[in-house]
C-alpha cells in the first residue's frame, strides 16, 4: 500500500493518551443510569447466599434498607425489587397483597430514603406455586385473566410508593391494563417501564434459583419471545409504547445488542437493557477461574451496551461499577 496517498491521516493521534481517548469517546457510563436489582425475602436481620450468583444475596427488608443506603452513598440511585413471598399459591396472591413482601419493602425503604428510585417488578412467577407468570386455566397461562391480576399488583405497588412499575410477564395488553388501573386510581405520575422485548432465554437460570421461580411444568416460550426474531421484538416495543409505556426494555442484554440498536434508532422513549443473572454469573465464573480481568470485562461490556443505545442499564454489578467509576 502506498501510504503517501494519505500523508495526513493518522487515526492513532486520537488514541495517544487516556485523556485524549476520554475527550473523543463517543459514549460514557454514568452511575445515574444504573439500576441495582435486589431480592427481598421475609424475616429480620438476615441475608441468604445465592449459590449461582456469587456476591449476590437475598435480603430481609432491614438489610435491604442498609444495602440501599450504601448504594445511594456510592451514587446508585435506582433499585429494582423482586420479592420472595412467605407462601406461594396457584393465584400468586402475595403479589397483590397490600401487606406482601414488596409493598412492605417499598414503604420501609421510602421511609428511610425517600429519594431512592424504587422500581417494582410486576409479574407472578415469584409468587405462584406453579412458577408461571400468570393464571393457569385448563393447563395454560390465560392472558386476559392474568391482566386483571397484573393491574391489581401494579396498583398495590403504586399505593405503597413505588416510583416505577415494571411489568415483565409478557402478557399481551399488560401495559394498557396497568396504565388504565393507575390512571383511574389517581396514579397518573407512576412510571411504567415495560419488559417489552423479553426473550425466552437460557440466561435466566440463576435468577430462577434466587426467586425460586422455575416453572413446575412446560416452559415460558408461548409468552416470552423467540430469540430468532428481531422484527417481533420491535413490534412488541411499538405496541407497549402505544399502550402507554414510558420506558421500554430489552432483556437479556448481552446477546441482544442488535435489538437494542434497532430499538434506539426507531423509538424515542428511554431504552433500558437488563444484563441478566446468567450474564453476571458467566462473568463471575470466568473471573474466579482466572480467565479474565473482571473489572476490565465489566467496563467493556457496559460501555458496549451504551454504544448499542441503552439509556438505562440494569445490572447486578451496579454497586461495583459505582466504585470503578469513582
Amino acid at each position: 500500500m502506498d501510504y503517501d496517498i494519505f500523508p495526513r491521516v493518522r487515526e492513532r493521534r486520537l488514541r495517544k493518551s487516556q485523556k485524549i481517548r476520554d475527550l473523543v469517546a463517543e459514549v460514557s457510563l454514568n452511575k445515574s443510569n444504573l439500576v441495582q436489582p435486589i431480592f427481598v425475602y421475609p424475616g429480620e436481620n438476615s441475608t441468604e447466599r445465592i449459590k449461582s450468583m456469587p456476591d449476590v444475596y437475598r435480603m430481609t427488608i432491614d438489610r435491604a434498607i442498609k444495602f440501599v443506603g450504601e448504594g445511594l452513598a456510592s451514587g446508585i440511585n435506582a433499585y429494582l425489587l423482586f420479592g420472595i413471598p412467605s407462601h406461594k399459591d396457584d393465584m400468586g396472591s402475595e403479589a397483590y397483597d397490600e401487606e406482601g413482601i414488596i409493598p412492605n419493602a417499598v414503604r420501609s425503604i421510602k421511609k428511610e430514603y425517600p429519594d431512592a428510585v424504587l422500581i417494582t417488578d410486576v409479574c407472578m412467577c415469584e409468587y405462584t406455586s406453579h412458577g408461571h407468570c400468570g393464571i393457569i386455566i385448563n393447563g395454560k397461562v390465560d392472558n386476559d385473566t392474568t391482566l386483571k391480576y397484573l393491574a391489581k399488583t401494579a396498583l398495590v405497588y403504586a399505593k405503597s410508593g413505588a416510583d416505577i412499575v415494571a411489568p415483565s410477564s409478557m402478557m399481551d395488553g399488560q401495559v394498557k391494563a396497568i396504565r388504565d388501573a393507575l390512571d383511574e386510581n389517581g396514579f397518573t405520575d407512576t412510571i411504567i417501564m415495560s419488559y417489552s422485548s423479553k426473550f425466552a432465554s437460557s440466561l435466566y437460570g440463576p435468577f430462577r434459583e434466587a426467586a425460586d421461580s422455575r416453572p413446575q411444568f412446560g416452559d415460558r416460550k408461548t409468552y416470552q419471545m423467540d430469540y430468532r426474531s428481531a422484527r417481533t421484538a420491535l413490534r412488541e416495543i411499538e405496541l407497549d409504547i402505544k399502550e402507554g409505556a414510558d420506558i421500554v426494555m430489552v432483556k437479556p442484554a448481552m446477546f441482544y445488542m442488535d435489538i437494542i440498536a434497532k430499538a434506539k434508532e426507531r423509538f424515542l422513549v428511554p431504552l433500558a437493557a437488563y444484563s441478566v443473572s446468567g450474564e453476571y454469573s458467566m462473568i463471575k465464573a470466568a473471573f474466579e477461574n482466572g480467565w479474565i480481568d473482571e473489572d476490565q470485562v465489566l467496563l467493556e461490556y457496559m460501555h458496549s451496551l451504551k454504544r448499542a443505545g441503552a439509556d438505562i442499564i440494569i445490572t447486578y454489578y451496579a454497586k461495583r461499577l459505582a466504585e470503578l467509576l469513582r
